[in-house]
């Protein structure tokens, strides 16, 4: 496998978020300081910045392309490049990001909108024609539709929102706070089911099968749920803080950062719990994990600066290294696998591409 680099730029601060547009054909990559720049794939011409927030942005998020299964006449009119952003003002601001052009914003609470998440889109009869965006500010939950107009606010949180994640198949998203997660029913609004946990929460996913729900914890630990059946597993041992976790697409491996080497845990059949995980060893702290989306590498990122790049199967897993001048803050896989969009604490960006 060969990973070379495809282009770079750099950002006028930390670069705080990256994303890749639902058909691969643009990056958006947000700086702290507040813009958000627009990147061509393929030779990374910057064709829009966007003035973004003015006291700096924190998160963003491209709504879901359409698909063949999505419900019979939901309008898809300028979805493919519909942007969100949040940022320290308390807002989100919907973007066309092929015109460069803003298009709504809306007060979501007090605090620094932190967390986006755009749900799947509707595949059942009589769902909700376009897909939701949730956005969290302090202890406000909000969902909005399409057009940037409040679709739903939720009662506020016991506690300042520190992760939010859609249920793979839409239906509900969790929220996670100090003391628990929140199961929220995203058409009726209704709490759909409650996991207390005593401590912090950094991070939260979903498997792409739907059957765990897993949190990266302040203690530091990673817990996991089966919302289904309410099974509960925890892993403890780790050094630090786990902020960082990924799913392979099998729903098999659960990737975590949280210590020197990267932890791979095996999450088939009863799960992890009593199981020796796999570590990937690095120099130093690993914070940023990222499996590709439908292929099998997993990308790795520690405090030295180091990016490296895994085939768990195998024997010798370790199948590249990069070396870059500071940490990667961000590691994202194009939609299509072939490219690494890597961002770090600098503001550079580098685009890497991946071949076998």
């Amino acid at each position: 496998m060969q990973l070379t680099k495809h282009w770079a730029s750099v950002l006028d601060d930390y670069a705080i978020d990256l994303a890749w547009s639902p058909d691969g054909s643009r990056l958006a990559a947000a700086s702290a300081a507040g813009p958000i720049s627009i990147f061509q794939r393929e030779d990374g011409e910057k064709r829009h910045v966007l003035p973004g927030h003015d006291q700096g942005a924190n998160c963003l998020a491209w709504a879901p392309a359409a698909s063949a299964s999505a419900t019979p006449g939901a309008s898809n009119a300028g979805l493919p490049s519909l942007l969100a952003t949040g940022g320290q003002d308390g807002f989100v601001k919907f973007w066309d990001a092929s015109a460069g052009q803003h298009l709504a914003s809306a007060k979501v609470g007090p605090g620094w909108v932190e967390q986006l998440a755009w749900g799947p889109r509707p595949a059942s009869p009589g769902a909700t024609a376009e897909p939701s965006l949730a956005a969290s500010a302090g202890k406000q939950f909000t969902l909005f539709n399409a057009d940037g107009s409040v679709r739903h606010a939720f009662k506020p949180a016991p506690k300042t929102i520190a992760a939010l994640a859609w249920h793979p198949r839409g239906g509900c998203v969790a929220v996670a706070y100090f003391g628990g997660v929140c199961l929220w029913d995203s058409d009726d609004f209704v709490v759909q089911k409650e996991f207390p946990y005593g401590n912090g929460i950094h991070a939260l996913t979903f498997s792409p099968d739907g059957k765990w729900l897993v949190s990266g914890n302040q203690d530091p630990s990673v817990h996991l749920w089966i919302p289904e059946t309410d099974v509960e597993l925890h892993m403890s041992g780790y050094e630090g803080k786990v902020k960082s976790l990924s799913f392979d697409f099998t729903s098999r491996w659960l990737a975590t950062s949280g210590g020197p080497d990267a932890c791979l845990w095996d999450c088939a059949g009863e799960g992890p719990e009593g199981r020796e995980p796999i570590m990937l060893p690095h120099g130093s702290k690993t914070s940023v994990v990222a499996f590709q989306n439908s292929h099998g590498l997993l990308a790795t990122a520690s405090e030295d600066g180091a990016v490296m790049v895994w085939s768990p199967e195998r024997q010798k897993p370790l199948r590249a290294t990069i070396r870059m001048p500071n940490p990667a803050t961000k590691l994202v896989w194009s939609p299509d696998d072939r490219y690494l969009a890597i961002g770090s604490e600098q503001g550079a960006v580098y685009v890497l591409k991946c071949e076998a």
